[in-house]
């Protein structure tokens, strides 16, 4: 008995030994896969606490763990003074996103804080309400179209875990509905709508006289053929680089935004696999090189890190809107950007109006032409200027009756903006449902164009209820 005593406390010593050695090497060398879901988590988290003003806990449980893979409901999360670190089974591979003021929050995966927090804005000034009218101001005085705002209230319509939805129709808000947690104040992401306001940015600086649509050997590293890459053919999705595009695994999207201090230059170290200006690839990389490019055009960073407010949100009134950086001050313009609903929709507005704002053209005519016009090389379903000619259920194969003209700005997990200018309308939808739920936006719009078109009420036609005695 003694022997298989002594063979028990031996075999029980080889588990221990072994589990702490499996401990320290995940510890020391954590896999790639568990780097991202940490990474990704502080991100996210950090990013709603910090611009958001929501509960990290509540956001890690319901915007990381419930949608996500299942290793992350294993991670947790602690937040300091101006940061988010996140770690799994409590000690494995702790990540860290860094808050920086004007800036967002950044992914900092060498874990050189100093180095991330040097990277800063200058001028960030603090949202204030306006008490004009929206768009101009912040007042939503106007009544509401009660035929919108019905179809708003169907949760069929609305979609699974649906955040904000916001109709305008003729420069005015018709039609406005919350999910539970949320409001009118409360900056949301965007994803992959970020694109097309990466566009226009470029656009911007085209319009400034510092960038061409044409212009080609964008980086002095490229010697071989990816120096024939234009700034047309990334705002079109036809660089020809090989990006690899997908979530839920370590792919070239997910090292790229949680593995890389600096995400362009991954990007930019990328081979060609197709021809420039012959192969449509969607890539978040694409738009994040977009911004490496438009920043280059400026000889101080800190002058190119206030483009965006000076250029765009400002004039358009967007206080809530902040486009994020890496760790290394590049704009993650593929999508990383965080505004309020009714900031997002006046971006809409303004392409819908063809690029004025306030009686100014604000975005160029040729920028408002590359937006909404499809490419050949992609058959016909994206823009070049990094917008989408055709929604997710249509590429699907659903069948929708759109105006001709619908254009959109799309993102991950459900976002979606419909652009119409024929109708002067706009239809802005931001929620958290994945592509497995199958929500399809063109359903909505394709009611509210319709119900849009019956005019509000007008306040001073309606009758007037006395006060009670």
């Amino acid at each position: 008995m003694r022997i298989v005593a002594r063979i028990l406390a031996w075999f029980g010593l080889g588990v221990v030994v072994l589990a702490a050695g499996a401990a320290g090497w995940l510890y020391v060398f954590p896999p790639e896969l568990l780097r991202v879901g940490t990474a990704y988590a502080a991100k996210i988290v950090c990013s709603n606490t910090f611009m958001a003003g929501r509960d990290p806990v509540e956001v890690l449980a319901s915007d990381v763990q419930a949608p996500g893979h299942p290793l992350l409901r294993h991670v947790s999360v602690e937040k300091g003074r101006d940061r988010i670190t996140a770690r799994l089974f409590g000690f494995v591979a702790v990540q860290t996103a860094l808050y920086r003021p004007g800036l967002g929050c950044a992914a900092v995966p060498d874990g050189d804080i100093d180095a991330a927090r040097a990277i800063v804005l200058d001028d960030v000034p603090a949202p204030a309400k306006s008490d004009l009218e929206w768009p101009l101001g912040d007042q939503v005085s106007k009544p509401l179209s009660e035929p919108v705002q019905a179809l708003l209230d169907d949760p069929g319509l609305a979609g699974p875990d649906m955040r904000a939805i916001v109709v305008v129709k003729d420069g005015r808000i018709v039609g406005e509905r919350y999910g539970d947690g949320f409001g009118e104040d409360v900056p949301l992401m965007g994803w992959s709508m970020t694109k097309t306001v990466t566009a226009a940015l470029a656009g911007l600086r085209v319009a400034d006289g510092k960038l061409a649509y044409d212009q080609d050997k964008l980086f002095p590293e490229w010697t071989d053929d990816r120096a024939r890459i234009t700034v047309s053919d990334l705002m079109s999705m036809q660089s020809g680089l090989d990006l690899e595009e997908a979530y839920g695994d370590v792919n070239d999207v997910t090292r790229m935004l949680f593995l890389e201090p600096d995400q362009a230059r991954f990007v930019e170290s990328k081979p060609l696999e197709a021809e420039p200006g012959r192969k449509f690839e969607y890539t978040t990389g694409s738009a994040v090189l977009l911004s490496r490019v438009w920043m280059n055009t400026f000889a101080d960073r800190k002058a190119a890190l206030a483009y965006p407010r000076k250029a765009l949100f400002g004039p358009l009134g967007m206080s809530s809107a902040v486009m994020e950086v890496d760790e290394s001050g590049t704009f993650s313009g593929g999508s990383m950007m965080y505004a309020t609903a009714r900031d997002w929709v006046r971006f809409g507005m303004v392409l819908a109006n063809g690029g004025v704002w306030d009686d100014v053209q604000l975005l160029p005519p040729e920028f408002i032409q590359r937006v909404s016009t499809p490419t050949t090389v992609s058959d016909g379903v994206y823009t070049a200027g990094m917008a989408w000619k055709r929604g997710g259920g249509e590429r699907r194969g659903g069948t929708f009756e759109l105006p001709a003209d619908t254009y959109w700005a799309l993102g991950h997990d459900g976002q979606s903006m419909a652009i119409v200018p024929s109708e002067h309308l706009v239809v802005l939808r931001l929620g958290l449902t994945p592509a497995r739920a199958g929500y399809q936006p063109e359903g909505l719009l394709e009611k509210v164009v319709v119900a849009a078109r019956e005019p509000a009420p007008d306040p001073e036609l309606q009758p007037r209820i006395p006060p009670e005695e």
